[in-house]
């Protein structure tokens, strides 16, 4: 990827092209409140017990959303290249997570602080409906996990995951795919070999 093409005004672009469309001024708007931050692999972009006041848009890199449950790190959710990453109940109620988001890979992210979104939602319908889109997406995708896990058998839930994010499969060290999954590492290896 080009450096022009991890430009503020590239990723506002994207963002249109992909939840609503904007006029020149709206995407100068939506760019104008765009910040990029680089991280380190195995770097953390939100710790437990700070508030998410970001919704963060992957450029490059993968990220994972994590929590700790006696002492052990379950993966809630993973992404890679040009997908949204929150905290989505630390962002609206404004206290502090439980989960953590971490960088797997070297990452850059642009951030759209949930204030200066809002606010400049105020001044223009598309960026309303861009908010809007973002979260419902978050919301679907809840949905969708909270399905697969109570619906969908192990193999099910992997041959899933490759079909939606192959990417993610390919990347992703197995112990993580496993515990987002909710399987041991063993059974992924099972599965997998099924496949």
């Amino acid at each position: 990827m080009t450096n022009t093409a991890n430009s503020p005004r590239d990723v506002a672009r994207e963002l249109a092209r992909r939840y609503s469309t904007m006029t020149h001024d709206e995407l100068d708007l939506l760019e104008s409140i765009l910040i990029p931050k680089k991280y380190a692999k195995n770097e953390m972009i939100l710790r437990e017990g700070e508030v998410c006041e970001n919704i963060y848009w992957i450029v490059k890199g993968m990220v994972r959303q994590y929590y700790l449950k006696k002492k052990k790190e379950m993966t809630e959710y993973m992404a890679t290249e040009n997908n949204i990453c929150m905290c989505i109940e630390s962002l609206f109620r404004e206290e502090p997570t439980k989960l953590q988001i971490m960088a797997i890979e070297p990452t850059l992210l642009y951030f759209m602080p949930k204030a200066t979104l809002e606010q400049v939602a105020m001044k223009s319908v598309n960026i309303q409906i861009l908010y809007r889109k973002i979260l419902e997406e978050s919301l679907i995708l809840s949905q969708i996990r909270a399905d697969e896990l109570r619906f969908e058998t192990a193999g099910d839930r992997y041959r899933r995951l490759v079909k939606r994010a192959p990417q993610l499969v390919l990347r992703a060290p197995l112990n993580y795919i496993a515990s987002y999954l909710q399987m041991t590492p063993e059974t992924l290896s099972r599965v997998r070999q099924a496949k």
